[in-house]
């Protein structure tokens, strides 16, 4: 592998650009090239002084040399897109979602392993000095016996942002409230306490029949493997603005609650023997204009994928838990059929 990672970006939306920006600024890494279906004059990547391709077949038939490429399009080409980039022996960012379904994910990871490449899933909330700093307090055992942990995601999604020109609320390519929106804090909750059984769901769709077909709010509860009980409370139908994300854990040595828009800030650490540190401050969200987003930290997703690509450390979120989030969510989403809410 040459001195400098050469990256690829499928997908010049927010997020893309977001990927290209952290790319550029990378000193061990190159921007080799930019793909997306729309015209490049209607992207903003003026910017980015790099070829530019329509499709990402016309890249891989360019002979322009890449060893990875970040696939930030919309959620339902993600498995299409990653397991052609697979193919062609390289290396693959998926973002959130990885797939939109466990049997794409289990099939791309199978390819991964056939052809030796690495799939890196997006899940940069990881990051976060409060996520980082509660995975060592649930591992040390400092806070004893999980009992139970509560995730609300109280966001708002209007119709500055389900336009009726995008991809967002589109059932085949946005798949759903918890995959495009939510699937973030899902991804937190089963890296620190593990995988859920006894699901059981409500949905409900009060304030988007008119701009997406899913639903915008549920209330689920369901039994950690591990031990403990959980919920999930999720809406996008709050007015205006985003309320909150949080996760609530009662455990047997203490309680601890981290809230803010984007679970941010460690608001109640009432731990026995313990005494909160100073942690570092989170890095600001994500800003739409109208809509905002987690905390931007797609910088670290790109710094982990270099180390790992020059040998210097693993990887931060492997494919197979990028898997276990399609895999709960599809189990949570299954509960629709079952219930009086109907699409």
């Amino acid at each position: 592998m040459s001195d400098k990672i050469r990256f690829a970006v499928v997908g010049c939306g927010h997020i893309g650009k977001r990927h290209a920006e952290m790319i550029s600024r990378n000193s061990e890494c190159e921007l080799v090239a930019l793909i997306d279906v729309k015209d490049k004059s209607a992207l903003g990547i003026e910017s980015y002084n790099v070829p530019f391709f329509a499709s990402l077949d016309e890249f891989l038939n360019s002979g322009i040399e890449a060893d990875i490429i970040n696939i930030a399009s919309p959620n339902g080409f993600h498995f299409e897109q990653a397991h052609k980039v697979v193919a062609s022996g390289k290396h693959v960012v998926v973002e959130k979602p990885m797939t939109l379904n466990k049997q794409d994910a289990e099939q791309l990871i199978f390819q991964a392993l056939h052809k030796h490449k690495q799939v890196f899933a997006v899940m940069q909330n990881r990051y976060s000095p409060p996520s980082a700093w509660i995975k060592e307090m649930v591992e040390s055992g400092k806070l004893g016996k999980i009992y139970m942990v509560q995730l609300n995601c109280y966001w708002n999604r209007d119709d500055r942002y389900y336009k009726p020109e995008s991809w967002h609320g589109k059932k085949d390519l946005d798949g759903g409230t918890l995959f495009t929106q939510f699937s973030h804090f899902i991804d937190i909750m089963y890296w620190l306490f593990g995988d859920i059984t006894n699901i059981q769901g409500k949905f409900a769709d009060f304030n988007h029949k008119n701009l997406t077909d899913f639903e915008d709010s549920g209330f689920i509860s369901f039994d950690f493997v591990n031990g403990g009980m959980g919920s999930l409370n999720y809406s996008t139908s709050v007015w205006n603005q985003n309320l909150e994300s949080s996760m609530t854990i009662i455990a047997e040595n203490g309680a601890v609650k981290i809230g803010g828009q984007y679970m941010d800030k460690v608001e109640v650490c009432n731990v026995k023997d313990y005494e909160m540190p100073e942690l570092a401050p989170t890095n600001p969200g994500n800003d739409y204009g109208a809509y905002k987003g987690s905390a931007a930290n797609h910088h670290y997703i790109i710094e982990n994928v270099v180390d790992v690509l020059k040998g210097r450390n693993t990887i931060t979120t492997n494919a197979l838990e990028g898997l276990k989030v399609v895999d709960i969510i599809e189990r949570i989403y299954a509960l629709k059929k079952n219930d009086h809410y109907e699409l």
